[in-house]
């Protein structure tokens, strides 16, 4: 896979990243020229693909110190770049631009921590999961959260706006609780870490996430579901829904998937994933 210079790069700007290196591009000229990529053969031609990933969100999908996307999410698109042997350029999104990007044609697929539920189902396709998340509150430790009904007492949950937090804590608090919907992961933790609210909907990581910064201070009190991620393309894209399906078969089989869940999740990869979810297709009609 071809590289390029690095070159310095932020994730709020809506510039964009190379994998092997990093190429700033103004955002006007992302939005100008459609990304719309259909199949395979046509990113091949290009040269290039555009993935929609999460710019704040580690482990799944962050920018590092140096301007670089890391992360799961990260490293499978650039072994699925590689596997199309084109370059690859990222565009970090927050939680609610995701989809609007993908339909939009600013990117070609989302390898975005993309909760797979049927009604995001209709707007996009998903492809067969490839990775496990848990659906958690946490808030400190001296908070006392037994029940669902005791969120309805809090002064604010935070949640990150659109996400699978947000429809969990949605649906799971008792009407009239405030839930403070943010502009993605960051926001929500620095709500928690603020006094902005006294919990926070988060994945299975916020806790770590919260207690590096206060060490000993947040625990899990609820768990709301598990639920898994797949990458997103757009519908009725029948060739590359099913390129990349077969890209997550073969990195299952060879271990490539389970070797870089450990090094991002520090878990190990599940022993199997569902056949089927209800109302939503792995493969595009």
């Amino acid at each position: 896979m071809k590289t390029r210079k690095p070159s310095s790069c932020s994730g709020p700007n809506r510039r964009s990243l190379l994998v092997g290196g990093v190429t700033a591009i103004a955002a006007p000229m992302i939005l100008s020229r459609p990304a719309f990529a259909i199949t395979p053969d046509e990113i091949k031609k290009r040269g290039k693909i555009i993935i929609g990933i999460q710019g704040d969100n580690p482990p799944w999908g962050f920018v590092n110190s140096s301007g670089v996307q890391e992360g799961l999410d990260a490293e499978l698109g650039a072994l699925y770049a590689k596997e199309l042997d084109v370059n690859l350029e990222f565009v970090p999104l927050e939680v609610a631009n995701r989809i609007p990007a993908l339909t939009s044609g600013r990117v070609d697929c989302l390898f975005a921590t993309m909760a797979m539920f049927p009604d995001r189902a209709k707007a996009v396709q998903f492809s067969k999961p490839y990775v496990a998340n848990i659906i958690v509150l946490i808030a400190p430790k001296t908070t006392e959260i037994k029940t669902n009904a005791d969120m309805g007492k809090l002064k604010a949950i935070a949640v990150p706006r659109a996400s699978a937090q947000d429809t969990q804590v949605t649906k799971n608090a008792p009407p009239g609780t405030n839930i403070l919907r943010l502009d993605g992961d960051a926001a929500a933790i620095q709500a928690m870490l603020s006094g902005q609210c006294d919990a926070v909907g988060g994945n299975m990581f916020y806790k770590d996430k919260l207690n590096e910064a206060k060490p000993g201070t947040f625990e899990d009190k609820l768990e709301f579901q598990r639920i898994y991620n797949g990458v997103c393309t757009r519908l009725h894209e029948k060739e590359i829904n099913a390129s990349i399906n077969g890209f997550i078969d073969k990195i299952k089989a060879n271990g490539e998937l389970a070797k870089a869940h450990e090094k991002w999740l520090k878990l190990p990869l599940p022993t199997s994933f569902p056949d089927s979810i209800e109302g939503v297709p792995y493969v595009a009609s």
